[in-house]
């Protein structure tokens, strides 16, 4: 939890995906690629592993698979479950930078 919050203080947008292996609807890793390659160094785009990180997902209410969040300095700005395509996910990021 104390790394999650040092993550997610940086003055620039950070989106994370809250992830599980089991799951069928699991974005591809080349869409967070490419959303990465993207946005450069103005964004930080995260994986997390909601079966490794039980207590942070269950802090934050993580209940459906994928779960993307934006955040900046500290401050939750999006929060969508459900797929999402690279566009989509490079755009909302860029509102914010």
């Amino acid at each position: 939890m104390t790394k999650f919050g040092e993550i997610i203080s940086i003055n620039k947008p950070v989106l994370i995906d809250f992830y599980a292996d089991w799951s069928e609807f699991e974005p591809s890793l080349d869409t967070l690629r490419d959303v990465a390659a993207a946005l450069g160094d103005k964004a930080k785009v995260i994986k997390i592993d909601i079966a490794k990180n039980e207590i942070l997902a269950e802090a934050l209410r993580v209940k459906g698979n994928p779960t993307f969040m934006i955040y900046k300095n500290g401050e939750m700005k999006w929060r969508q479950t459900g797929e999402q395509d690279a566009n989509t996910l490079i755009g909302l990021v860029q509102q914010y930078v």
